[in-house]
């Protein structure tokens, strides 16, 4: 009918929850268009928010929920749960004898000795009288040492069931070698105590290092039932989109909407999925961002990258070579470390929610502690009470009064009149104090991202910082002076980059099995079966997500040290079947991967073994991703004036400048903008500072460098 939307389109939706904006990116697949644009989110329900953005982000592109082919999710539910402490009551099982392994943990001490002479380690995910052994046990080879103790496993369930603990992690001695006591465990609570929800280490993690696979399963279990709820929650609703477009017209079956969710490796998962392994999300939202900015770099031709994605609650930052972010399993969430594979993100509390406090001793500080979405920032008007970074970026003229466009409007007299009263505790003049907020800001972001390269022995000054997210760009200038960085580039859009990086995700699982043996003591035999066994898991679970075997694409790879070493070197396994040549080829990838980290390897000294400690397979299912349109570039356009001035400070020793105000979409390729300048679009905002330059390149983004001689 004329004038109603086509339902024969296909709508792909990228769609990003923050802790103050809920972002949402649509791919139109037939033109290969993207629209954009944000809605607040919801803290009390993610999911509101969420549905928001869609209807919102529909209404743009003019597409009827028949549309829908896709929507791919990054959620902090699983993150912020962490964060926040937010643990439900937990039950643990492992084996009789082992109950203390919590409290034990490991020796490490944060920050170093010098710093850390009244450190205690923290409160236990699971206290100890919600601790519980059950008798039997397993060799490090899988072997049964002695049997499960069936009756006095049932005495355990039904113990959590009387006790009302509902939440369960199991983990014994081992059982990444074999699973079978534990399948027997949950078995037996699903006998006695039917209600409960479980999580088994040789499903989550099939690694030794017994603290962290019990950790790791403890975090699982905990962010599960929330977790499961939340999708299960969005599922229901994304059944109202679920018509086809005959549907639409009178007929025809309905489909389910393909729901995905973003894992913390740098893949999705269908959402039908992800309940089962939840903890692979808990850094689902920076994962995505790292990824959009990793793809807009490369094709602009930066290949050595740092990005950095400023949000209303915290700044993630992370490394990017040659097109891809780096990956760790030593990672951690708020106190909790979870040995999953994830992008190797650093976070620090420095969004534009976080909160500026003084502390006992009277100094200034800011974060970790955010205003988040509700009540937000003093300037969001909506009953906040503390002082926030944006509230200093607003009382001194560097972002609009308003959000969005327009479509939230700022009080920036709240924000200025909070700035004073914080300034007059601190004895300071109204604008020393918002500009030292920013300073603080800006050196906790610096430090961040020292922690991705000067830590790992890298030069800051060889990558080129992409800043995105709603705050990201804010500081960029400060950011360059104080760790010299040559270039910063934003982004079209940098507000949404993290849910346009969820349109550019392909489905990932990673499948690991402990296999500990010195190199020359390998069978290749053996070796070659446990690839094949999970090489088998990952293509299984591509076909459960939909794709045919011609399209799997199938990884592999292995955790290698020398012999006595503590952890491992992650090398790339070739294709092919495992031999002794092959094995002397990973061999030499782990000598040169050692290298490259540490600066010296052993590969001449036939005293020093090598030793394989875990075989891992990646199965990756691609999908289609935008294509990002080049421009031509005007060598000589004209820079678009200015649509208005706004008297903005700048430096701390200055003072207010009537400066011009630039619409971003208005600039066109090959456009240059000197500071002092601002640059506003709606999402986000770019203050230009005196010596700094702007220039919109062929892919429209921004690139700033400093002026010719400064």
């Amino acid at each position: 009918m004329e004038g109603q939307p086509r339902t024969e389109r296909r709508i792909r939706i990228g769609i990003d929850t923050g802790g103050t904006f809920t972002d949402v990116v649509a791919f139109d697949e037939d033109s290969g268009e993207l629209v954009s644009t944000k809605t607040p989110s919801t803290p009390a329900n993610p999911a509101d928010g969420f549905m928001a953005g869609i209807d919102k982000v529909l209404g743009l592109v003019g597409a009827a929920p028949g549309a829908v082919a896709a929507v791919s999710h990054g959620t902090t539910v699983a993150t912020n749960q962490l964060l926040e402490g937010k643990v439900e009551r937990l039950g643990f099982v492992t084996n009789t004898g082992y109950e203390a392994m919590l409290e034990i943990a490991r020796q490490s001490v944060p920050d170093g000795y010098g710093n850390s002479y009244f450190w205690v380690k923290p409160d236990r995910i699971v206290p100890r009288d919600l601790v519980r052994g059950v008798e039997g046990r397993l060799d490090h080879t899988g072997a049964e040492v002695r049997p499960f103790d069936e009756a006095g496993a049932r005495g355990v369930a039904r113990w959590f069931r009387d006790h009302g603990i509902d939440t369960l992690g199991v983990c014994f001695l081992h059982s990444y070698a074999n699973p079978e006591h534990e399948e027997r465990m949950r078995a037996v609570l699903l006998e006695e105590h039917p209600d409960a929800v479980v999580s088994l280490s040789s499903a989550v993690l099939r690694e030794y290092r017994e603290y962290e696979r019990a950790m790791t399963t403890l975090v699982d279990a905990a962010v599960k039932p929330r977790l499961s709820r939340y999708v299960a929650d969005i599922t229901a609703r994304l059944a109202g989109y679920a018509a086809t477009a005959e549907e639409s017209a009178g007929g025809g079956a309905r489909r389910a909407v393909p729901f995905y969710v973003m894992k913390s490796n740098g893949g999705v998962l269908s959402a039908e999925q992800v309940v089962h392994q939840p903890i692979s999300t808990v850094l689902s939202g920076p994962a995505a961002g790292a990824l959009g900015a990793a793809t807009v770099a490369k094709v602009a031709g930066f290949d050595r990258v740092l990005t950095s994605d400023g949000g209303g609650t915290s700044t993630d930052v992370a490394l990017v070579v040659d097109g891809e972010p780096t990956l760790t399993t030593e990672g951690s969430v708020g106190a909790f470390p979870s040995k999953i594979p994830m992008i190797d993100v650093v976070t620090v509390g420095a969004g534009g929610g976080s909160i500026a406090w003084l502390s006992p001793e009277g100094t200034l500080k800011v974060g970790p502690r955010s205003a988040g979405a509700d009540p937000g920032p003093l300037c969001y008007g909506k009953g906040g009470t503390e002082v926030t970074i944006t509230d200093a970026h607003a009382s001194l003229g560097r972002i609009p009064p308003h959000l969005l466009g327009g479509e939230i409007p700022l009080d920036v007299a709240a924000a200025r009149k909070g700035v004073e009263a914080l300034a007059a505790q601190l004895g300071l003049g109204t604008v020393a104090c918002a500009t030292g907020i920013l300073e603080v800001s800006a050196w906790n972001q610096a430090n961040a991202l020292r922690q991705v390269t000067v830590k790992r022995g890298l030069d800051v000054r060889d990558f080129t910082l992409v800043t995105f997210g709603g705050s990201g760009s804010l500081l960029l200038c400060r950011l360059m002076d104080i760790l010299g960085i040559p270039t910063v580039l934003v982004p079209p859009d940098p507000g949404n980059v993290s849910a346009f990086g969820l349109l550019t995700v392909d489905v990932r699982n990673d499948y690991v099995q402990t296999h500990v043996a010195l190199a020359d003591a390998l069978d290749p035999a053996t070796v070659g079966q446990v690839y094949d066994d999970l090489t088998r898991d990952a293509a299984d679970a591509l076909v459960r997500e939909g794709f045919p075997p011609d399209e799997h694409v199938l990884v592999r790879t292995a955790d290698v040290r020398y012999f006595g070493q503590a952890f491992e070197v992650r090398v790339a396994v070739p294709d092919g079947p495992v031999d002794s040549a092959l094995l002397a080829e990973v061999a030499g990838r782990f000598h040169a991967g050692h290298r490259a980290l540490y600066g010296y390897d052993f590969a001449e000294d036939p005293a020093q073994q090598v030793e394989w400690v875990n075989l891992r397979v990646t199965g990756i299912g691609p999908i289609r991703r935008p294509e990002i349109r080049q421009h031509a570039v005007q060598p000589t356009a004209p820079t678009t004036a200015p649509r208005s001035v706004r008297s903005v400070w700048f430096d701390a020793e200055g003072g207010y400048d009537e400066t011009p105000v630039h619409w971003r979409p208005d600039l066109a390729p090959g456009a240059v903008v000197a500071g002092p300048a601002v640059i506003e679009e709606f999402g986000s905002t770019v203050p230009l500072h005196p010596g700094f330059v702007a220039r919109v390149d062929e892919f429209l983004n921004i690139v700033v460098t400093r002026e010719a001689g400064r």
